[in-house]
């Protein structure tokens, strides 16, 4: 499944999210991939960010990754640097943008 989701970088703390995703720890992508992630791309204009991830489930994942303490560790750190955090609640469905259109 494709997931759509949006975040906000703070705007005076735009380097300092790019150079921390420079240095994902491998703990935490590995968890990912092994949670069943197979993609995820963010992009940034301005201070929005928009996330596609490519997943088995995303429910799942969510749900694997949520207390892992290498991903607690790492949303600490993006909440000092977020305006607009990854929403865990629902399951993460409550963060997943809704399809418009599709080619």
């Amino acid at each position: 499944m494709r997931i759509a989701l949006h975040t906000r970088v703070r705007p005076d703390r735009i380097a300092e999210y790019e150079d921390a995703h420079r240095g994902v720890p491998p703990e935490l992508t590995d968890a990912m991939r092994e949670a069943g992630a197979t993609d995820w791309t963010i992009w940034r204009s301005g201070t929005e960010l928009f996330h596609v991830l490519d997943c088995e489930d995303y429910a799942a994942l969510i749900a694997a990754l949520e207390k892992l303490p290498v991903n607690t560790a790492w949303q600490l750190r993006m909440a000092e640097l977020l305006d607009v955090a990854h929403d865990y609640s629902a399951g993460g469905s409550a963060a997943a943008l809704p399809v418009v259109w599709q080619l």
